[in-house]
């Protein structure tokens, strides 16, 4: 079974900073990883990581399909992240959002075009998949990018707390979304502090068990 792991790996900001990981290894494997614990632990960095935005000091990430992370094919094809800003194009319609999506990953037109109306529907934006970015709400903005990330039908799909801030019926829009992916031979990985998305993973790793915690907090909370 293909994995997405790393390896003792050693990670830190800058040089003063104090160790994000310090000879930590992770591996996941298909279907859903759900990453919680509290903020600052690490989750968003580990994603970075695996999609090759962050290089570690020391220590060894490996893909699925054995390519580095900082390979442009994949992070092109192989490689989908959801970043907690949604990063849509806000000028361009929901439909064209989904579309240079599938365009960069080197999808055929009329892939793109039956997984376009696929996610829009899936996630309720049909109705509004002619309208700028600028002009959904924070919802709506929440699912056009959720659809952009799968689109690509990558193999790995890295999401930085898809739900945050959310109502409960757009996230089960997001839930139901995600487990049609889990069909496919996908590995996902998911940061959250949401309590609602803990029935969907199949393993749940918790960075609180094994990574230094903000104690001072603690006390005042």
């Amino acid at each position: 079974m293909k994995t997405l792991d790393c390896s003792k790996i050693a990670f830190a900001y800058s040089h003063n900073a104090p160790a994000v990981f310090d000879g930590h290894s992770f591996s996941f494997g298909q279907g859903i990883n759900l990453l919680k614990g509290y903020s600052g632990c690490g989750k968003t960095t580990l994603l970075k990581i695996f999609a090759g935005y962050l290089k570690v000091q020391s220590g060894s990430v490996s893909t699925p399909s054995g390519r580095s992370p900082f390979s442009p094919e994949y992070q092109r094809r192989e490689m989908s992240f959801l970043f907690q800003q949604f990063n849509l194009l806000p000028l361009a319609t929901v439909q064209r959002n989904l579309e240079l999506a599938g365009e960069l990953a080197g999808l055929k037109h009329s892939l793109i075009k039956e997984r376009a109306n696929y996610w829009s529907e899936k996630l309720g934006l049909a109705p509004v998949a002619h309208r700028k970015a600028k002009n959904l709400s924070g919802g709506q903005q929440q699912r056009a990018a959720i659809a952009r990330a799968l689109i690509k039908g990558a193999q790995v799909l890295l999401l930085d707390e898809p739900t945050s801030g959310l109502d409960d019926l757009n996230t089960r829009l997001i839930v139901k979304a995600l487990e049609n992916m889990v069909e496919r031979e996908c590995i996902c990985l998911i940061c959250t502090h949401d309590s609602r998305l803990e029935k969907l993973p199949h393993e749940i790793t918790d960075f609180n068990c094994f990574l230094p915690v903000e104690r001072h907090l603690l006390a005042l909370a």
